[in-house]
């Protein structure tokens, strides 16, 4: 498929509904498919759609909406929706959390003019066109789309629901969706799949360090490698291809899209990753998890997933490259091709990250002549059951696929028979229970490492230009390059005195530095500041002692004097310092401490440091400080729909909807359904 016919696919497929749509619904004489959409179609060159491409937006829009949302009884013999069913969001605008059921009546909304709400959103989607690039313009709108800059519906644009029956998604939601399932139909005949990927490990890589620096970067370089691996899904499909986890907003998918794929600039004046100067940059933030969910063409499952594993692994090793010339330049050696460090970066990087991925194709859902769901599902049944306990296996044993399988015959017609959007709940679970298969087959290659091991986990080489440094003790390594390296002051955060580091450990220890640089590669100067394990002890014992108004005595005030270095301070502590006449000396004392106590331990310096702070403080000064970690967001459970945390389906239902279940007592399967979880 032509890269034109790919975007302009999915253009379409975003404009099929407005995003005004709950503000103008049933207030307008040609509907709202006749608003906005239609304009930007018309101006796009959307409006006569060949065949293939209107057949594709038809399907996703039907698929999606069945996915997102419960079903409902079909139109009446006048093809207009039953009355109860007609839910005038301008009149009574309620939005529905989709995790709690909590309603927010938002009162009226019929001060918003239909003219006015299609007047904002064209002025809104007309500034983020792209003139002649259909893949900028969707990629724009994608983005920016939600956000619209009107502070008559600020607030409001982003919670638009897409359902005003169901009003716990927004349309934003639903055009992704549909956008996502569009590119699909249109890529490949095989239809749309899922697919999952995991990259670790995880605990293990983020645990091995010894200071919040190290801490950090584990986690953030982990993070950068998962962009990396989604990143390859987001060039070839977009980003609303991925639908775990959510993208829009995470300021390494803005960097990109703005400098690798052209956006306008303008469109992120406002983000605050273009503004911040240091480290409290939202991209020194670990945004993203170690694993996501995308939708993608069958066809191209696994080439994708292949694309992916030599992506990150290229990246990682490439990056462990990038660090172990740093290291030689800071160790004054000269960089070859041929030493030994680039040999052991290859072999001990091998495999790294792991890469776990499976596959879930839709076509496993078997169905009739019109596209819709045979109520038995026999390949898919038979996918699951290794999978579950029960029988039917999953899903497909629940009151809510039982009673919509098939169709539901109501009094006045057919209600809603299922296409394969419906079963989205039942892939989903098959796709997560086939990953977690696959992740527990681990993989074993075995790797010789012969010299003495790194400092941090003892499991390989550490890095050298000279293989025969690897035959030195510890106390015979006067000249290695760690040994080097750690003599200058300036890269006292490369490495401590005595430590010697893998390829991994390496890379690990300088992300810091390579992250930076990279901001600076892409015109962004941020500086970056670690704030150490000593400093945060103290920082509460500064705190205090400001607080207490104790000034600084005269001796160690003096000393502080003489000291260079300034530390990073905790963010509280250094506003509270911010006016202070002593903010530069208090800035030098957790520096001076550590100065004084030195790596050697030395008994008496440490001892008379911590008294003369004990003498200004009048008390000791704290050596430890604690973190106390609260998991109360039970994010696991609801991300995989444990039954406590499962509504039923009334429970998304808008008020209206909800209040006119008891004239269903004559249709006791609709009301069955509705009451059953989702």
């Amino acid at each position: 498929m032509n890269n034109d016919r790919f975007w302009q696919t999915k253009l379409a497929a975003r404009l099929h509904d407005p995003l005004e749509k709950p503000l103008i619904l049933m207030r307008t004489e040609e509907g709202h498919e006749g608003g906005t959409s239609a304009w930007l179609r018309e101006k796009l060159g959307l409006a006569e759609l060949p065949p293939p491409v209107r057949k594709a937006v038809e399907k996703a829009d039907h698929w999606a909406s069945a996915a997102d949302r419960a079903a409902f009884p079909n139109r009446d013999a006048d093809g207009r929706w039953p009355r109860w069913q007609q839910v005038r969001f301008h009149e009574r605008p309620v939005i529905i959390h989709p995790l709690t059921g909590e309603a927010f009546d938002l009162a009226r909304l019929s001060e918003i003019e239909p003219e006015q709400a299609k007047a904002l959103a064209q002025s809104h989607l007309e500034g983020l066109i792209h003139a002649g690039d259909l893949q900028r313009t969707a990629l724009a709108f994608w983005r920016v789309g939600p956000e619209i800059d009107a502070p008559e519906i600020r607030s409001l644009w982003v919670q638009l629901p897409a359902d005003t029956r169901v009003p716990d998604h927004s349309i934003h939601d639903h055009l992704d969706l549909t956008a996502a399932l569009a590119a699909c139909f249109a890529a490949d005949a095989g239809g749309p799949a899922l697919l999952a990927v995991s990259l670790g490990p995880v605990q293990d890589f983020i645990a091995a360090g010894r200071s919040t620096s190290d801490l950090w970067a584990g986690s953030h370089l982990l993070s950068r490698m998962s962009w990396e691996a989604m990143r390859v899904v987001c060039e070839r499909l977009g980003p609303e291809a991925i639908l775990f986890p959510r993208l829009r907003g995470v300021p390494l998918v803005d960097l990109w899209l703005r400098d690798d794929m052209g956006l306008d600039p303008s469109l992120f004046a406002v983000c605050e990753w273009t503004k911040q100067k240091s480290d409290a940059n939202p991209l020194f933030a670990a945004a993203l998890p170690n694993r996501f969910t995308a939708l993608v063409p069958a066809g191209q499952a696994r080439e994708l997933a292949e694309a992916i594993i030599s992506r990150v692994r290229d990246w990682a090793r490439e990056q462990a490259e990038t660090a172990f010339r740093k290291l030689l330049a800071a160790a004054e050696i000269e960089d070859d091709p041929g030493r030994y460090g680039y040999e052991q970066i290859a072999r001990q990087l091998e495999g790294f990250p792991e890469v776990h991925w499976v596959s879930v194709p839709w076509s496993l859902v078997d169905t009739d002549a019109e596209g819709k769901v045979e109520a038995s599902t026999p390949r898919l049944v038979e996918a699951m059951r290794p999978f579950f306990e029960s029988e039917p296996p999953g899903f497909l044993g629940t009151p809510a696929w039982r009673l919509l399988s098939g169709g539901v015959v109501l009094e006045d017609g057919w209600f809603w028979k299922p296409n394969p959007g419906v079963l989205y709940p039942a892939l989903h679970e098959l796709l997560e229970r086939a990953l977690g298969a696959v992740k527990s087959v681990r993989a074993f290659g075995q790797t010789e490492e012969g010299g003495w091991r790194d400092s941090l986990t003892g499991e390989a080489e550490w890095l050298t230009h000279d293989r025969t440094h690897l035959d030195l003790g510890p106390g015979q390594r006067k000249d290695t390059l760690w040994a080097r390296v750690a003599q200058n002051p300036r890269y006292r955060s490369w490495v401590k005195e005595g430590e010697h580091l893998s390829a991994l450990g390496a890379l690990k220890r300088l992300w810091p530095t390579l992250f930076v640089e990279e901001l600076k590669g892409l015109d962004r100067d941020v500086s970056r500041f670690v704030v150490s394990s000593h400093t945060m002890a103290l920082a509460s014992s500064i705190a205090r002692a400001l607080r207490d108004g104790k000034a600084l005595p005269d001796k160690l005030r003096a000393e502080l004097e003489s000291v260079r270095e300034h530390v990073a301070l905790p963010r509280k502590l250094a506003a509270e310092l911010r006016d202070h006449p002593d903010r530069g000396l208090l800035r030098r004392l957790p520096a001076w401490l550590d100065e004084q106590t030195g790596d050697d331990e030395d008994e008496q310096a440490g001892h008379r440091a911590r008294k003369q702070l004990e003498a200004w403080l009048g008390a000791k000064p704290e050596a430890y400080y604690g973190l106390l970690l609260m998991d109360g967001d039970r994010m696991g459970a609801w991300l995989s729909a444990d039954d406590e945390f499962t509504l039923p389906h009334e429970a998304c239902f808008h008020p209206q909807i909800r209040a006119a279940l008891e004239s269903f007592k004559a249709d006791p399967a609709f009301l069955e359904y509705a009451r059953s979880n989702r």
